[in-house]
C-alpha cells in the first residue's frame, strides 16, 4: 500500500468512526437541541471527509463502485444539511444541481449494475437497489425544491423537516453500511449492504409519519408566498 492510500484511509476510517458516534448522539437526543446540532454539524464535517477521501480512493483503486457508492452517500448527508439549514424552503441553484447528480448518480448505478450481472459480480443487486433509492429520493428532493419555487406556495414547514430527517437517517445507513461492509463477511456479498437498510427503513418510514402527524395537530402558520 503507497503512503498516499495509507494516509487517506486512516483519514476515512478515522472520520467514519466519529461519524458513527455522532450520528447516534444526534439520533437519540432531542431534535433541533444543541446537543443535537452540534452533533449534526460533526457528522455531516466528518461525512464530508468520509467523501473526499472516498474519492481518490475509488480512482486510486479503479473501482467504479466505490466511486458510485460514494456519490450517493455524500448527497444524502448534504441534501440533509441543506434541508436544515434551509429553513425558508425555496431552493438554490445548488440544491437543484445536487438533486440531479443524485439521480444521474442512480441511473449509472443501473448501468454499471449491468457490467457486474455480466461479470458475474454479486454485488450488481446491491446497486440496483440503491440506483432507486437514489432516483427516489432525487425525484422526492425534485418535487419539493419545484413546490418552493419563486412564485409558489411554500411547501408545508414539517415537509423540510421530512425531507431533513429522511435524508440524515438515510446517511446514517450508508455510515452503518460502511462498518457492516468492512468488518462482516457474509454471503451473498450483497447482503451486509443491504440488511443496514432494509432494518432501518421502517424507521424512517415511522419518524416521517410521526412528524406528518404531530405538524396535523398544530395549527398552520400564516405565511405569505
Amino acid at each position: 500500500m503507497g503512503i498516499l492510500n495509507f494516509v487517506l484511509l486512516v483519514i476515512h476510517i478515522a472520520a467514519g468512526s466519529v461519524a458513527l458516534l455522532t450520528a447516534f448522539v444526534a439520533l437519540v437526543t432531542t431534535k433541533g437541541g444543541t446537543i443535537h446540532v452540534r452533533a449534526g454539524r460533526i457528522y455531516a464535517v466528518c461525512m464530508t471527509l468520509i467523501f473526499i477521501t472516498a474519492i481518490p480512493l475509488a480512482i486510486l483503486g479503479a473501482s467504479v463502485f466505490l466511486l458510485l457508492i460514494a456519490v450517493f452517500s455524500f448527497y444524502l448527508v448534504f441534501a440533509g444539511w441543506r434541508f436544515a439549514r434551509n429553513r425558508s424552503r425555496r431552493p438554490q441553484a445548488v440544491d437543484w444541481i445536487a438533486a440531479a447528480i443524485m439521480g444521474l448518480t442512480g441511473l449509472g448505478m443501473w448501468c454499471y449494475a449491468v457490467v457486474l450481472a455480466l461479470s458475474d459480480g454479486g454485488n450488481w443487486v446491491t446497486l440496483v437497489a440503491f440506483g432507486f433509492i437514489a432516483v427516489a429520493l432525487s425525484v422526492a428532493d425534485g418535487l419539493f425544491f419545484n413546490r418552493g419555487r419563486p412564485g409558489k406556495r411554500r411547501p408545508a414547514p414539517h415537509l423540510r423537516i421530512q425531507r431533513h430527517l429522511t435524508n440524515m437517517m438515510a446517511g446514517t445507513i450508508s455510515t452503518i453500511t460502511a462498518v457492516m461492509v468492512v468488518n462482516v463477511n457474509m454471503d451473498p456479498v450483497w447482503v451486509p449492504w443491504l440488511l443496514p437498510t432494509i432494518v432501518i427503513a421502517p424507521l424512517i418510514i415511522w419518524w416521517n409519519v410521526r412528524t406528518a402527524l404531530q405538524a396535523r395537530s398544530r395549527p398552520a402558520p400564516a405565511e405569505t408566498t
